[in-house]
């Protein structure tokens, strides 16, 4: 156990939710394997019949959960966790056709197949709770928010990589537990969704809410670029200085107090240092 480990994480948590509003917890997943220690986490709630996006929502929230296997109530979620083969009537398509998802068989089947997934008997157990409760790093970080926080996350990322696009990849189907879970847990990389039918069905994301997922090793890497952000381009954009003017010059509303004309990278002016 790293008590500066633990200490950092938990600050660096605090500081990218201020910085960005994200208005709830980052959460953090553990994929637990059968030969890992569970005690750490022995008296936090075991939830029983949860999707697993209902799992993140309550610890969107703050509460630390443990999730068994056998306790996913979602079929689809269970089979990318390895704890089950995909039924038939999802696996054919015929079942999101049913649901008014797709319109072709074929085409359900085929989001199925490109799903990511995990070797049978990988995962013994799925720990979720807000970062800050970890005293060990968590495999994954998961962030559900409004859209404009997330994009501050994404645009961290792509400033940490140096400014080559950002890829994200979804099948708007399993965006919780594929999109924003697996796909950075496997791939070691940030991935992005709007979410899906499942998860916003399940649980509370709101309408203006997407979800956003990167590896637990990223976490201090990305706090720092988004408190880079936060100095000038957070505040800045958030100001809505440009769209002020518009009223300004059409007789409606009023630029923000000491805004100077046509500032900042799009205005004539060019950028600014």
């Amino acid at each position: 156990m790293n008590d500066e480990g633990f200490s950092s994480r938990a600050d660096c948590a605090e500081r990218l939710g201020e910085a960005v509003g994200l208005g709830t917890h980052l959460v953090g997943v553990l994929l637990q394997g059968p030969d890992d220690d569970p005690s750490p986490y022995a008296d936090w709630q075991r939830v029983q019949s949860h999707r697993y996006c209902q799992a993140l929502m309550k610890a969107r929230h703050g509460e630390k959960v443990v999730l068994m296997p056998e306790e996913i109530s979602c079929p689809a979620a269970a089979s990318v966790f390895g704890v089950a083969p995909l039924p038939d009537g999802l696996a054919s398509g015929r079942g999101l056709k049913g649901f008014g998802i797709v319109q072709e068989d074929e085409t359900g089947a085929q989001m199925f197949r490109g799903m990511t997934r995990l070797p049978a008997g990988r995962v013994a157990r799925i720990v979720l709770a807000p970062v800050q409760e970890f005293r060990e790093q968590p495999d994954v970080i998961v962030a559900e928010g409004p859209v404009e926080s997330l994009m501050w996350l994404l645009l961290a990322d792509l400033n940490l990589a140096r400014g080559r696009r950002r890829t994200g990849e979804t099948a708007v189907l399993q965006a919780t537990c594929v999109d924003a879970t697996l796909i950075p847990y496997v791939e070691g990389r940030l991935n992005f969704s709007l979410g899906c039918y499942g998860c916003r069905e399940a649980t509370d994301m709101g309408p203006g809410e997407a979800v956003i997922g990167f590896p637990g090793g990223m976490l201090e890497d990305i706090c720092r670029a988004v408190e880079e952000l936060a100095e000038k381009a957070i505040p800045k954009s958030r100001s809505k200085s440009a769209f002020a003017r518009i009223g300004q010059r059409e007789g409606v509303g009023s630029a923000a107090p000491g805004t100077p004309p046509d500032e900042g990278p799009f205005g004539r002016g060019g950028a600014t240092a």
